[in-house]
């Protein structure tokens, strides 16, 4: 969140954010078979997000996870968010090398959009979206996977371990 409002200049459109977020785990998915962050996806009627954070961005949560989304990013205000610090490629050492060039890619294909381009871009391209009608309807990873061109085997058995993955970082959070 913070690489993507540092890159809008310090404040960032919600909306803009929660796209740009989503999108970035799915070309993750797309180019190495796993997300950046393991959060929950989800489809919204402004398009597809990412849970977790979407709740942590609207200043719900708590925990460990709340405590290090708020040393970088500032309480919401209005639409928007800002980033709390000025950051280098250093400061950002649990993005690996290629999370970044996944987050640059994001932010060149998308980041010269409007969060109302964003959001109809994402419900006309990713396939896995679907209208929740007001409300929220959980994504699976398979089909984001099916959606970027993997078979529908492949595409399950890596969901399969992304979703065990995601259930040892929630036993390690709960540890904590």
């Amino acid at each position: 969140a913070a690489f993507f409002g540092q890159k809008e200049g310090g404040c960032i459109n919600v909306l803009k954010l929660t796209k740009l977020l989503y999108l970035s785990d799915r070309e993750s998915l797309a180019r190495y078979g796993q997300p950046i962050s393991y959060d929950n996806l989800v489809s919204m009627d402004f398009g597809p997000a990412l849970s977790r954070t979407l709740n942590l961005t609207n200043g719900l949560g708590g925990g460990p996870a709340s405590d290090k989304w708020e040393a970088w990013i500032g309480e919401r205000s209005s639409h928007h968010v800002q980033v709390r610090r000025q950051f280098s490629r250093n400061d950002l050492d649990e993005l690996s090398d290629a999370d970044i060039d996944v987050l640059e890619s994001v932010w060149n294909q998308f980041g010269g959009m409007d969060q109302w381009t964003l959001s109809e871009w994402t419900h006309l391209n990713c396939k896995e979206w679907q209208d929740p009608n007001g409300s929220s309807i959980p994504i699976d990873e398979a089909a984001v996977l099916q959606s970027v061109g993997l078979g529908a085997e492949q595409a399950a058995a890596l969901a399969e371990r992304i979703k065990a993955e995601r259930g040892v970082d929630a036993i390690f959070a709960r540890l904590q």
